[in-house]
């Protein structure tokens, strides 16, 4: 984490104004959360629409903060700990991020995408490890708070920084590059998340490509070479491009894919590697991750521990398994239609269960085309490999009437009620059966997968 004096802070947070205290004070890394504060540290209050942060300067300070930054026009700073006037304090964090990440002789790597941005992250993260000491994005701290929070948190001793890079809307990807400067950026591919805000998928595609705005002169660009929006995005930029996909055109490709219980095993020009992920769709994450290695030089029995290896955040095609030995792969974290399709294509893939069941609930920020996407997943549903689709929410009735143009209706349901679902579907559960649970976060369905455990 960022260990300065408190003049070397001053100097790195360009127009801020310390007015008074000492500037020999140490700084042992920030917070800009209370409930997180850490002794010596600098206490960053944000303003947001529902809160701010100022109000609680009192309690940093009695919980050991050893200086705070301060916005110029807010009443009453404190008197009694060291004062860092600034014209906005998220402003400040960024700025103090840029700073810490430039002075810093380190590598980075910065990562977006529509899907699999914390999935790539693991895995390019894991991959690095072999050979570097890393640091990366926490969870998915990717956005214009996360992002310089983790730079901050950064040890000196970093070699190559991993950084995941999210977005609300335009331009902020543009703005997280330019703090983050990667030596190597990565687009994963251009799904339908933000439809609602950016209006099209070459909205999105543009938005994703602000990656490179930030670029070093001799970066270089590692992305989903199938994607005709990015093919046709990189056509002017001057910079060097690799990609990855499922096509021989592309520079990294798989082939020999075989989907395990476990996991999934593929090769890449000849040489066999393994991921403890299920998904076939995740063997192109892990190609992003293969060519990132390679950009590192990280020898092949290290690429193949590395990906061996993975560790993957949370709630992402998680198979866990209960004790009546029923499993259930959970992927409650996130949706869009084209995550949605892949993981009910695995799940139709795996082979040695008894029933196979999905419950799938609402995808958001879809925008006006949104109930069509929902029943589109619904008619992709194989009626064949799955035998109950469970639908919940307001969209997810979209899904159950797409299901029930090609499977039974007896075997569709829809709940608004989420206890009403939980109870039912444990009805039709027996031993050797198989669950997978989607939707978008805001629907919590984590909460079908701890009730079925």
């Amino acid at each position: 984490m960022i260990k300065r004096s408190l003049k070397e802070i001053h100097k790195m947070i360009s127009g801020s104004h310390l007015q008074s205290g000492d500037e020999s004070i140490h700084i042992n890394g920030i917070s800009t959360d209370t409930r997180q504060i850490q002794e010596n540290n600098l206490y960053i209050p944000l303003v947001g629409e529902n809160f701010n942060g100022h109000t609680f300067a009192e309690k940093a300070i009695e919980l050991g903060a050893a200086a705070i930054i301060w916005d110029k026009n807010e009443p009453n700073p404190p008197q009694n700990v060291p004062v860092l006037f600034v014209d906005n304090t998220l402003g400040a964090l960024q700025g103090l991020a840029k700073s810490y990440r430039d002075e810093l002789n380190i590598k980075v790597v910065g990562i977006t995408g529509s899907n699999g941005k914390t999935t790539t992250k693991d895995m390019i993260s894991s991959v690095l490890a072999t050979t570097y000491k890393i640091h990366k994005t926490k969870g998915n701290l990717n956005n214009h708070i996360g992002l310089p929070l983790t730079i901050l948190s950064m040890p000196e001793e970093t070699e190559i920084a991993i950084l995941e890079m999210g977005m609300s809307g335009k331009g902020e990807i543009e703005l997280l590059s330019a703090i983050g400067r990667p030596d190597v950026a990565v687009i994963t591919n251009i799904g339908e998340a933000h439809l609602m805000d950016l209006g099209s998928r070459e909205g999105i595609a543009e938005a994703k490509l602000e990656i490179t705005k930030g670029l070093k002169e001799d970066g270089t660009l590692i992305y989903y070479g199938d994607e005709p929006l990015l093919k046709e995005g990189v056509k002017d930029l001057s910079i060097r491009t690799v990609t990855f996909g499922e096509t021989a055109e592309n520079d990294y490709f798989a082939t020999g894919i075989n989907q395990k219980i476990n996991g999934t095993s593929f090769a890449v020009a000849g040489n066999e590697y393994f991921i403890p992920v299920l998904g076939k769709h995740n063997v192109n994450n892990a190609l992003a991750a293969f060519a990132v290695g390679k950009y590192f030089s990280v020898d092949e029995q290290n690429m193949a521990t590395g990906l061996n290896k993975i560790e993957i955040t949370g709630m992402r095609l998680e198979l866990v398994q209960a004790e009546n030995n029923v499993s259930v792969i959970n992927d409650a974290y996130n949706a869009s239609p084209t995550s949605m399709n892949a993981a009910i294509q695995l799940l139709e893939d795996l082979q040695g269960f008894n029933k196979k069941i999905v419950v799938l609930g609402d995808m958001l920020e879809l925008g006006e085309d949104e109930k069509l996407f929902h029943q589109q997943v619904g008619e992709k549903i194989n009626e064949k490999e799955i035998a109950y689709v469970y639908a919940y929410g307001k969209l997810g009735e979209e899904i159950a009437a797409g299901a029930k143009k090609n499977i039974p209706g007896e075997r569709v349901l829809h709940f608004h009620d989420k206890e009403e679902l939980i109870a039912d579907l444990k009805k039709k559960l027996a031993s050797g059966d198989i669950v997978l649970v989607k939707a978008s976060r805001g629907m919590r369905l984590e909460q079908v997968v701890e009730s079925i455990l």
